[in-house]
């Protein structure tokens, strides 16, 4: 158990946080009058006391919220606990949704002293439960639900769909598939083909967010720009070829030229990442055949699920 030695907050975005003495959490905002509350899910940053003094050890001379934080919390080690974990503090509950984030501009403290240590060691929750708290308050980590919805993200890759010159109909089929299979869409993406910007969201969705799931759609043909495989093969720990094979098999019984796909299938961390079609009809076949099988796979990468032998 922790407990929150002080509490920070701006009117303004790109401004450090001041400490105030006190903050009402509203369900799935955030801290009311905090500029970063809103319906997305990065509402509260959260930031560990410790990590706060080492910095200030090196001759930093930062004040709470100078980075940007929330909460400053004594008693977790807040960089390695799971996306997705609960904490309880005073009368409201936070769900844990990124580590740590990219820093796109370097901040005033960085600019300083050469380093910041927000991007690595912050972390993001949403509300959910509201409630009064203030420093000092308790915050107590709840038991992981392990009948908890499975997390997934869907990228599409298309140059004409990027530029809108085609609409997007394989991402949206997907999402609607998956919803009704009962999982939790956390983030939707249209990218052009291409390599590096998908490999640097395919490494953002596994380490930062922790989805479970990432299906991608398109770029998986002869085309000289797809190279969806590619790119999952580069970021992956390992590879689970047996998905990518299988949704293979299934549409070779429907077309012949599902023998010209070169899509793939791979782990990153504790992240599935299975390519899919670029057609939506395709897309439906896939999903139908995988989904009732998927989720033993997910349950042992999030550690919900044993193996088992049969």
């Amino acid at each position: 158990m922790g407990k929150i030695i002080a509490i920070c907050t701006s009117e303004k975005k790109g401004t450090s946080k001041s400490e105030v003495p006190g903050a009402v959490l509203k369900e799935e905002w955030g801290i009311e009058g905090d500029a970063h509350a809103g319906k997305w899910h990065r509402q509260v940053s959260l930031l560990a006391a410790e990590k706060i003094d080492a910095f200030r050890a090196r001759g930093a001379d930062v004040d709470y919220g100078a980075f940007g934080e929330n909460f400053i919390i004594e008693g977790y080690d807040l960089r390695n606990i799971p996306v997705g974990t609960r904490f309880e503090v005073g009368e409201a509950v936070l769900e844990l949704t990124q580590i740590g984030k990219e820093c796109h501009s370097h901040c005033a403290i960085h600019k300083a002293v050469g380093d910041c240590i927000m991007p690595r060691e912050g972390v993001f929750a949403k509300v959910v439960r509201g409630g009064e708290v203030k420093p000092g308050d308790e915050i107590r980590r709840l038991p992981f639900d392990a009948a908890r919805p499975f997390t997934a993200a869907v990228i599409t890759l298309s140059d004409k769909g990027y530029v809108h010159e085609r609409e997007d109909q394989s991402g949206p089929r997907a999402c609607e598939m998956l919803k009704e299979a009962g999982y939790e869409i956390i983030e939707t993406l249209l990218l052009p083909d291409g390599e590096e910007q998908l490999k640097k969201e395919l490494i953002r969705l596994a380490d930062q967010r922790q989805v479970n799931v990432i299906f991608t759609t398109g770029g998986t043909g002869f085309a000289k720009r797809d190279v969806t495989p590619e790119a999952t093969q580069a970021v992956c720990d390992r590879m689970a070829m047996g998905i990518a094979d299988a949704i293979r098999v299934h549409s070779l019984a429907i077309t012949e030229r599902a023998m010209l796909s070169r899509a793939v299938s791979g782990i990153r961390k504790q992240t599935l990442i299975v390519n899919l079609p670029g057609s939506p009809k395709a897309v439906g076949e896939g999903l139908e055949y995988i989904l009732p099988s998927l989720e033993h796979g997910l349950g042992i990468l999030r550690g919900t699920a044993g193996e088992c032998g049969r």
